[in-house]
C-alpha cells in the first residue's frame, strides 16, 4: 500500500479540474491571442479563469496576471522590481523559498542592496526584525505567508502596514497557504502575490502574479503583447483553465477543508511524537494545517527516507526544490538545528485523500523505519 504524505510538493489534479481543462486540450486549442472566433472561444476560457482566481483572492480580475508557475512570479516581482529601483534595498528572510531567495542571492551578487533576515528559533519572522531592517531606499519587502518546509506562518497583515508606513511595497509569496486558510489579499494587504496551480489540485505548469493596481512593473519576458504586456508569450489556454478551476474548487467547503486537514495533520503528528526521540521542528501554534516536520534523534536522514519510501511511504527532508540534494534544510539550519539534526529531519504534509486511516498505517511505517535505521546503526 503506497500512502502520500508530500501534498506541500504537490497535489493530485483534481478531476474536475481536469474536465474543465479538457475541452482546451481538444476542440478549444485555438490561439487567444488570435481574433476569429475559435482564437475569442479560448480567450472566454483565460478571462474566466482570470475572474475566478481573482474572486478567490478578493481582488479585481485586471490585477492578475497569468504565469508558467510561482517561481516566475516570484522572479517577476523581484527582479522586476530590482531594475524599476536600482538604487534600492531589498528586505527578505533566510528561509524563503528557492524562488525567492536563490533570486535575491543572485541580485545580490550583483551589487543590489538585499537583507537576509534569520527566523527565531521557532522558524519565525518576527514584524519588529522587518521594521529594525529598513532603510531610507528600502522599496521592497519579500517574505513568504506559509513556509514551505515548517509550515509557519508570517504575519504579513502587520508586516505590510509597518511596509507601507516606509513608503516600499510588499510582496507575498502565498503558494502555500492558499487553499489551507482563509487567505484574503485585501486582508494580507500585499501589493504582489504569487500562488502556484499544482499546490491546490491543478496543473503543474500554471500561476499568478498578483499586481495591484496602481503598482507599475516592468516586464519580465519581452515579445507579445499578451497579459497587458507584462508575460509575453501564447497562453497555455488549459493549463490556466485549470488555474482558474482549481482556485474557485479551493473556495468551495474551504473552513471544512481546513478542520479536515488539521485534524489529520495532529492526529499524526501526536502518534510521530510518541516514538522516542522524535521532536517538532517549528512553532506549534503559528502554523498552516498540513505540515507537520520532525526530526529524529540517532537516525540517518537519507536512510529514513529510503526505508520509508521502501515502506510505501511517500514524504520528503524539506523542499521539493531542492531534490538530489545531500545538503540538509536551510530554513531548519537557519532556524539553528545542527547538521545532523537537520539532515534527520523528515516533512509529512496532510492532503484531502487522507483518512484516519491512512494517518496511524503512516505512523506505523514511520515507527518502523526509525527502528530499522536505529538497529543499523547500533
Amino acid at each position: 500500500m503506497n500512502l502520500y504524505f508530500d501534498y506541500a510538493a504537490t497535489t493530485p489534479l483534481d478531476e474536475r479540474v481536469l474536465d474543465a481543462m479538457l475541452p482546451y486540450l481538444r476542440e478549444g486549442y485555438a490561439n487567444p491571442s488570435s481574433l476569429h472566433r475559435p482564437g475569442q472561444l479560448a480567450r472566454r476560457g483565460v478571462e474566466l479563469a482570470r475572474e475566478q482566481v481573482a474572486d478567490a483572492l478578493g481582488v479585481k480580475a485586471k490585477e492578475i496576471v497569468f504565469t508558467s508557475g510561482a517561481t516566475e512570479a516570484d522572479n517577476h516581482a523581484l527582479r522586476a522590481m530590482a531594475l524599476k529601483h536600482p538604487d534600492g534595498h531589498i528586505i527578505t528572510s533566510s528561509i524563503e523559498h528557492a524562488a525567492v531567495l536563490t533570486t535575491c542571492k543572485q541580485l545580490a551578487l550583483r551589487g543590489y542592496d538585499v537583507t537576509f533576515l534569520p527566523p527565531d528559533t521557532n522558524g519565525m519572522i518576527q514584524p519588529e526584525a522587518v521594521s529594525a531592517a529598513f532603510k531610507d531606499n528600502t522599496v521592497l519587502v519579500a517574505l513568504m505567508r506559509v513556509n514551505n518546509e515548517t509550515g509557519v506562518i508570517t504575519d504579513i497583515p502587520e508586516i505590510a502596514r509597518r511596509t507601507h508606513e516606509q513608503g516600499a511595497l510588499l510582496f507575498c509569496d502565498a503558494v502555500q497557504g492558499f487553499g489551507f486558510e482563509m487567505l484574503s489579499v485585501p486582508e494580507l494587504n500585499a501589493d504582489l502575490l504569487s500562488l502556484s496551480a499544482h499546490k491546490i489540485y491543478g496543473p503543474k505548469g500554471a500561476g499568478i502574479l498578483y499586481i495591484k493596481e496602481g503598482t507599475e512593473l516592468p516586464s519580465l519576458l519581452f515579445g507579445g503583447e499578451q497579459e497587458r504586456g507584462l508575460r509575453a508569450g501564447t497562453h497555455n489556454t488549459a493549463a490556466i483553465v485549470g488555474m482558474g478551476a482549481a482556485a474557485a474548487l479551493a473556495m468551495t467547503n474551504l473552513p471544512e477543508r481546513i478542520n479536515h486537514v488539521r485534524t489529520l495533520r495532529d492526529e499524526l503528528e501526536g502518534l510521530l511524537l510518541a516514538v522516542d526521540g522524535v521532536q517538532l521542528n517549528g512553532c506549534v501554534t503559528a502554523r498552516g494545517p498540513k505540515h507537520c516536520n520532525v526530526r529524529v534523534a540517532g537516525v540517518d536522514g537519507e536512510a529514513l527516507l529510503m526505508n520509508l519510501d521502501a515502506l510505501g511511504l511517500a514524504v520528503s527532508a524539506g523542499s521539493a526544490c531542492a531534490a538530489g540534494s545531500i545538503e540538509p534544510s536551510h530554513v531548519l539550519l537557519e532556524m539553528g538545528l545542527t547538521h545532523d539534526e537537520a539532515k534527520a529531519s523528515i516533512r509529512f504534509s496532510v492532503g484531502d485523500g487522507l483518512t484516519h486511516e491512512d494517518v496511524h498505517v503512516a505512523a506505523q511505517k514511520f515507527a518502523e523505519a526509525v527502528e530499522r535505521c536505529r538497529a543499523f546503526v547500533a
